[in-house]
């Protein structure tokens, strides 16, 4: 199974276009075309999940730098996500407060 990441998408890309352009490669799995939470307009990116890996390396090399949408895709393997540590943000020194130190 390859996680194949696609970006610079059109603000108006769906998922149907994004599918039928990897089809042409092979059998696909799975397309997440990533919105905004609030507009729920597409966000210029998302990823194409297929099984077979010979068909996803031909669909990265024959798609990569095509255009759709007068756009022209950015199409790699998607990376796995980076550990951005967990803590929301926070500093962990006691809920944000400021701490006493004696210098």
């Amino acid at each position: 199974m390859k996680n194949i990441f696609v970006g610079n998408l059109s603000f108006g890309a769906t998922e149907d276009a994004v599918r039928s352009l990897f089809e042409a490669y092979g059998a696909v799995d799975r397309v997440s075309v990533v919105t905004d939470r609030e507009t729920g307009r597409a966000r210029g990116f998302g990823f194409v999940e297929m099984s077979v890996n010979a068909e996803a390396e031909s669909a990265i090399a024959g798609l990569n730098g095509r255009e759709l949408d007068g756009r022209a895709l950015n199409v790699n393997e998607a990376k796995p996500k980076e550990d951005r540590g967990g803590n929301g943000g926070f500093r962990s020194n006691g809920g944000g407060q400021r701490q006493n130190k004696r210098w």
